[in-house]
């Protein structure tokens, strides 16, 4: 696959060296390795990004350059912790912000394979977190991938930054691959179709 594919990733908390957010850097080393372009929006950029607000003041320069790499995505990442079993609040606002994209021809992740990182320190959150993550990429209109990961964020990685165990590592590779089959597939229907 060449490199005009772009994954663009979004997720991680606040905490700087989240298990999330580094889980969703491997997955975009990843789609690099299979030939993409990767943009990450992490926990610090999700930190600095504005609470949504659609009111006349106009979208923030963070909250443009989100909405824009989307745009031009061909494919996205999506990692939150499990928290009470669904999303973060700073994923949750960085989605709400796409509704910048509302106008678009082809708004929202109209159209685009979206895979899903989840890390909980338990196995309920993890799958409950999932699937309303699942239900809000259908929401706006993108492609969930058939695997998800719902990984265990205790103890996740080694000193090295390394997942522990092997599955894991596998786990965030099989979302990479799936996001990287779907854009395939979605840029060779687009030149069939034209």
């Amino acid at each position: 696959m060449s490199s005009d594919v772009l994954i663009v990733g979004i997720g991680g908390t606040p905490r700087a060296g989240s298990s999330t957010e580094r889980a969703l850097a491997h997955a975009l080393t990843a789609a690099e390795a299979a030939g993409a372009r990767t943009q990450i929006f992490g926990g610090e950029f999700l930190e600095r990004l504005p609470h949504f607000n659609p009111g006349p003041a106009g979208p923030s320069p963070e909250q443009a350059e989100l909405a824009q790499a989307v745009r031009e995505a061909d494919g996205i990442i999506l990692a939150t912790p499990g928290y009470h079993g669904s999303l973060s609040g700073v994923v949750k606002n960085a989605l709400d912000t796409l509704e910048l994209t509302r106008e678009d021809e082809r708004p929202y992740f109209h159209g685009k394979p979206v895979g899903i990182i989840i890390t909980a320190d338990g196995a309920q959150a993890g799958g409950t977190t999932l699937m309303a993550v699942r239900g809000i990429i259908h929401a706006m209109r993108g492609w969930p991938t058939p695997y998800g990961a719902a990984l265990n964020a205790a103890k996740l990685f080694d000193e090295a930054g390394a997942f522990r165990e092997a599955r894991d590592a596998a786990m965030v590779a099989t979302v990479a691959e799936q996001v990287m089959e779907f854009a395939a597939m979605r840029a060779n229907s687009s030149k069939v179709s034209a």
